[in-house]
């Protein structure tokens, strides 16, 4: 059997790096006793793929986590108990909030994820100076950036990346982050746009502040949604600040 998680990463927790939450995601299920599969060979490690990589200090409303689970042991899992079982055995600030069961064949969420949605705070601005900002940029046709590849720099364009961008309402600014605040959806193929680079492109150049990363989005039939199967809990709006 193979489940997806989607889970939460926020407060103090942000500041551990992907490696070490990898490394705690698998003391957990050595702990929980979950009966997951491993890899074969020297060094068995837990059969677990991870999303789209969160920068370090990044937080994030919307985090999966496929993991194959042995059969026929994994029928008598609980998946309804499993978030707050596990959850038990995770850092404080890593939280799941859903389960779902998926199909093997289905694409990995590194290939199937087109876009991320992004509350990032602009402490040096107020509200009415962002706005203007982001009208000027949503309006250029073109916004040149100098990317590394392979250890070159390349010239690029960032624009036909941002799917979306303006500033968040203030009534919908959830109470731990401090205003204004950027709402943005950065699309992640055919090359990922970091919230740093979009930060980058603005003129002047925006410092950011606390980085959240809402939810990942994948395309199907023309329209977005995020990585569970139909008829599994989605994500509350309200509770991600989004009006």
């Amino acid at each position: 059997m193979r489940i997806r998680l989607r889970y939460r990463k926020l407060g103090k927790v942000r500041f551990t790096s992907h490696r070490d939450v990898a490394r705690c995601w698998e003391r957990a299920f050595r702990t929980s006793g979950l009966p997951i599969a491993s890899t074969e060979g020297f060094s068995p490690r837990p059969k677990m793929h991870f999303g789209l990589a969160l920068s370090t200090s990044h937080e994030s409303l919307g985090e999966y986590l496929d993991l194959d689970l042995l059969d026929p042991e994994s029928d008598s899992v609980d998946l309804d108990a499993l978030p707050a079982m596990l959850s038990g055995h995770l850092p404080d600030g890593i939280d799941i909030e859903t389960v779902a069961v998926i199909d093997r064949s289905e694409p990995s969420l590194q290939e199937a994820v087109t876009s991320c949605t992004w509350q990032i705070e602009v402490p040096t601005l107020t509200i009415d100076q962002l706005r203007a900002a982001v009208d000027r940029l949503v309006a250029s046709d073109t916004l040149p950036i100098v990317r590394e590849r392979k250890g070159k720099p390349v010239s690029d364009d960032l624009r036909p990346g941002i799917v979306h961008l303006e500033v968040l309402d203030p009534t919908a600014v959830p109470a731990d982050l401090a205003g204004p605040v950027l709402y943005a959806e950065l699309a992640t193929s055919p090359r990922s746009v970091r919230p740093s680079e979009l930060m980058a492109v603005f003129d002047p150049p925006l410092i950011e502040g606390r980085v959240r990363r809402i939810r990942q989005l994948i395309t199907e039939n023309g329209a977005t949604r995020e990585p569970l199967p139909p008829g599994a809990p989605s994500m509350t709006l309200a509770t991600a600040g989004v009006i």
